[in-house]
């Protein structure tokens, strides 16, 4: 199973998408996936939009969703060359330096197409460690597929349960620890309730409680579509140490506001088919 996804992997992206249109045409007009909860999602997003433009987003989400399963098995065998002329990374000094310090840095980010290409791109720029902390899929082999896609440049993926033990080690190991940090957490998690795209959503303050207790930077990454496959990934600093006169959920506040910028611009990117929004 894994030599097919290998062999398939070393298509060019473009026929790669030949796979990717047919599974929007299915997935748009077929079986019409997580529709309700896609509409559900953009109108209470976007009640300024008429219905036809909240449609429009919808259709250019469902585009933006199929084309990243093309991309993300590309991302198995792509080059350095093509992962650099398709993926820009801007700023990856300002988050190195810290590394290069002594000191351990957080990169918080959003569920923005394409995320998974994020992985690699700043696996392949960075100078320095970098970490990704992730879900394990309940799936073995899928999961097995998904850890040699974003290992494919040398990144470190751990698993989010592993990643309390290696917190330790995050003062001895200075690296670049990057956060998925829009999850809806389960209710057994530290979590916060604040509005988010105009409804109560609840969010994970895992890494909020690091940087303040640890007096770690904060960068968020902000995600852009050039073009079909080209990407630009911009990091700016969210948050800096000393946090003793801060607010309560100052990092966390600040991360949504950026997030929430990030959407507007490109709404089509973000992940609409996730139950974000249930409290």
């Amino acid at each position: 199973m894994m030599i097919f996804f290998r062999l398939l992997s070393r298509l060019p992206l473009p026929a790669l998408y030949i796979f990717s249109d047919l599974i929007y045409l299915i997935a748009r007009f077929v079986i019409r996936y997580r529709k309700k909860v896609i509409d559900e999602n953009i109108f209470h997003a976007f009640p300024q939009l008429s219905a036809t433009e909240r449609k429009q987003v919808r259709n250019r989400f469902y585009r933006n969703f199929t084309d990243t399963f093309a991309e993300t098995i590309k991302m198995l065998t792509i080059s350095e060359d093509e992962l650099r002329q398709r993926f820009q990374v801007v700023n990856q000094e300002l988050i190195d330096q810290e590394i290069q310090k002594g000191r351990s840095a957080l990169m918080m980010a959003g569920h923005v197409f394409n995320w998974e290409m994020a992985i690699l791109g700043v696996a392949l720029e960075t100078k320095v460690t970098a970490e990704t902390v992730y879900l394990k899929l309940n799936n073995p082999f899928f999961n097995q597929l998904m850890l040699e896609i974003r290992t494919h440049f040398g990144g470190v993926m751990t698993e989010k349960r592993e990643f309390r033990k290696s917190m330790i080690t995050m003062r001895s190991e200075p690296r670049i620890v990057h956060l998925a940090a829009d999850q809806r957490p389960p209710s057994k998690e530290r979590r916060y309730l604040r509005t988010f795209m105009n409804r109560p959503a609840y969010f994970f303050e895992g890494g909020e409680f690091m940087a303040k207790k640890m007096e770690l930077p904060v960068f968020f990454g902000k995600m852009q579509k050039v073009k079909r496959g080209h990407y630009r990934f911009e990091f700016t600093k969210l948050a800096d140490a000393p946090y003793a006169d801060s607010a309560s959920h100052s990092i966390t506040d600040r991360f949504c506001e950026l997030l929430e910028e990030n959407i507007r611009n490109q709404p089509e990117l973000y992940l609409w088919s996730h139950k974000r929004w249930k409290v």
